[in-house]
């Protein structure tokens, strides 16, 4: 029995300063510069930056006047989302070349199953062949986390950016997330933060051995999940893409997010990644959910069925949008997510071909060529406008 026993491993690779590094990739000249990808419009927010441009305090889904105050001499640049997902192609081939199971988080991020794979060399040796094959081949930089589990393999790849390489293993879990502050669990917030510290709870150790009536009071029902990663423990699957039942995106933002129009921009470009995902994998659905997590752990989850299948960007954002509106988001949002579920493939769903119908076809032919030919950003001013009261 012990002979056959393989250690779990996920590997999680997350892309440094994605769109920044494209950019930079493209025109070398920008090298060592302060480059923020956003955006001309004063009324936008940074969707990347690179690191230089950090220093001065410049994050993603920071308002755009805001990092022209931090950064005046910057370089702005617009999203071009179609240059992106070629590159992510290249990344996620790697990715597949690699290991079976291999589950996109989004245009840059993903999670790869390398358990039993002793006889290619090991977690660890397959793990550094990855990331050296990016920046050989591609030309840019990732950081990496192994470990036994997605919290921490996605905890270890944010902890030595850029090019990071972080390996946790079973038995240090424990004792290396122990010192770390509560915040360090992803989707807690500042809120939640302030209230466990009420209780004397500072630490992830403390978190970990705390009594379980105290976080049901911070935490509701996700109170038991919360203690399980406190202490490095954490089950989920890696669910490649022809498991998955729902196509989905989420970011979790380093600054709360308090007023609409920040929130909108961040749901409109998780818009357009599920639906790029989704027309990459060649699959449609009909159900979208909009997830909303608060600073204080609070989450709000609405989801609603569109009237034909959904796979268009638009479609997406405009459902998205009807149910953010419902929701005040002024106590401040720590995580926002955009989802299509009950998944078929287009050609095995036929769809009664109506004169509307095919002129919304159409249309959205007409908005992906545009897209691909001068990227994202001439598709979000157009669904902006259309769906704006």
């Amino acid at each position: 029995m012990a002979a056959s026993f393989h250690q779990r491993w996920i590997m999680h690779v997350d892309m440094d300063a994605f769109y920044a590094s494209v950019e930079i990739l493209d025109n070398p000249e920008l090298k060592g510069l302060p480059v923020i990808v956003g955006g001309h419009s004063a009324r936008g927010v940074v969707s990347t930056c690179s690191y230089e441009a950090r220093r001065f305090g410049v994050h993603s889904a920071m308002p755009l006047f805001e990092a022209r105050r931090l950064c005046p001499h910057a370089v702005y640049l617009p999203v071009r989302m179609h240059r992106y997902a070629e590159m992510s192609e290249k990344i996620m081939a790697i990715f597949r070349e690699t290991s079976p199971l291999v589950e996109q988080l989004s245009i840059d991020e993903a999670f790869l199953d390398l358990t039993g794979m002793e006889r290619m060399g090991g977690a660890e040796a397959i793990a550094h062949q990855v990331q050296d094959r990016i920046q050989t081949e591609l030309k840019l930089s990732a950081s990496v986390g192994l470990a036994p589990n997605k919290f921490l393999a996605k905890l270890a790849s944010d902890m030595r950016k850029p090019h990071g390489f972080v390996r946790i293993t079973p038995e240090e879990a424990e004792e290396l997330l122990a010192p770390m502050p509560v915040g360090k669990i992803f989707g807690i917030g500042r809120s939640a933060e302030e209230k466990l510290k009420q209780f004397g709870i500072e630490r992830i150790g403390q978190l970990a051995s705390a009594d379980i009536a105290i976080l049901r009071r911070v935490f509701g029902i996700n109170a038991e999940q919360v203690k399980l990663l406190a202490r490095g423990l954490d089950d989920r699957p890696v669910v490649s893409g022809e498991e998955a039942k729902s196509v989905g995106k989420e970011n979790t933002f380093d600054t709360d997010l308090t007023d609409f129009q920040s929130c909108r921009h961040e749901v409109l470009d998780l818009s357009g990644q599920v639906g790029w995902r989704l027309r990459r994998e060649h699959l449609a659905g009909h159900t979208v959910t909009l997830k909303v997590k608060f600073s204080d752990f609070r989450t709000v989850t609405r989801s609603t069925t569109g009237d034909r299948p959904i796979s268009w960007d638009e479609d997406i954002f405009t459902l998205a949008e009807q149910m953010l509106r419902k929701i005040n988001v002024k106590p401040g949002v720590r995580l926002l997510g955009v989802s299509v579920s009950s998944l078929f493939r287009p050609e095995d769903e036929p769809v009664l071909g109506f004169e509307e119908d095919v002129r919304m076809q159409n249309r959205n032919r007409a908005v992906d060529a545009l897209k691909s030919r001068f990227g994202e950003g001439i598709i979000k001013r157009g669904v902006a406008g259309k769906t704006k009261n």
